[in-house]
């Protein structure tokens, strides 16, 4: 069973996560798949642009706690949607939660619905978002990260877009997405990769400079044992014993 829906109209090949038994939770296996399907799209010369989406309500709802991809996959994941000579634009229509967010993030371009929502939840399942910062460090507002990473409050599409998590919300995605499609398609494709280095420069310094780091801070949180009872009682729909 395929976990990446692939089609392609007029040089724009859409991705789409398809896992809805874990509401597209990045599993090993889906971190696997996604990253073979960009490979092909960074191959294809008839491939001008990439569009990231999802099947059902939600687009990712973050790590699949039965079964979570390696932090090294997942860096490599996010270092792949920055790295890849091919623009990678997310499309939401639905939720998007903890790990989520960074591939949100490592996109070049982001638009969502008026019925996304959206939620770094890792704090209350007693980890930190260690390698989603990576690209979202140097692309969203510190000030609105530092509220919305330390208390998991959720945010709707205008607020995710004001701080910088989103390109532009509207009450249609595809409308949104409309020009867009259209300026990449009117575009060089030599140019679109240059362009595309300039605007990723800081982001790749930073896995460069931190890649390491988060992804042993990551790994250390998991093994906690407050991870453990987080993770627990999140899937048991109960509070975990620190909820005041």
């Amino acid at each position: 069973m395929t976990l990446i829906g692939r089609t392609r109209t007029r040089g724009v090949e859409t991705l789409t996560l398809d896992s809805p038994a874990n509401r597209n939770a990045l599993s090993a296996a889906l971190v696997g798949e996604l990253a073979a399907a960009l490979a092909d799209s960074g191959k294809d010369t008839d491939v001008r642009a990439v569009v990231l989406t999802h099947t059902g309500n939600t687009f990712c709802a973050g790590a699949d706690l039965r079964d979570p991809p390696d932090p090294d996959a997942l860096v490599g994941l996010l270092r792949q949607i920055a790295e890849l000579p091919r623009p990678v634009v997310a499309r939401v229509t639905g939720h998007v939660r903890a790990g989520g967010l960074g591939l949100l993030a490592a996109c070049d371009i982001a638009v969502a619905s008026g019925a996304a929502t959206f939620a770094f939840t890792e704090v209350r399942i007693g980890v930190a978002p260690a390698v989603i910062s990576l690209p979202l460090l140097p692309r969203t507002d510190p000030r609105a990260l530092a509220r919305y990473y330390l208390t998991g409050e959720r945010l709707d599409a205008a607020e995710a877009a004001r701080i910088g998590l989103l390109t532009a919300a509207g009450d249609d995605a595809d409308a949104v997405l409309e020009p867009i499609l259209d300026g990449l398609r009117r575009s060089s494709p030599q140019a679109l990769a240059e362009t595309k280095r300039l605007l990723t420069a800081k982001v790749l310094q930073t896995f460069d400079r931190d890649a390491a780091e988060l992804t042993a801070l990551s790994a250390r949180m998991f093994a906690s044992a407050d991870a453990r009872e987080g993770m627990t009682a999140f899937l048991e729909r109960r509070d975990p014993p620190w909820v005041l």
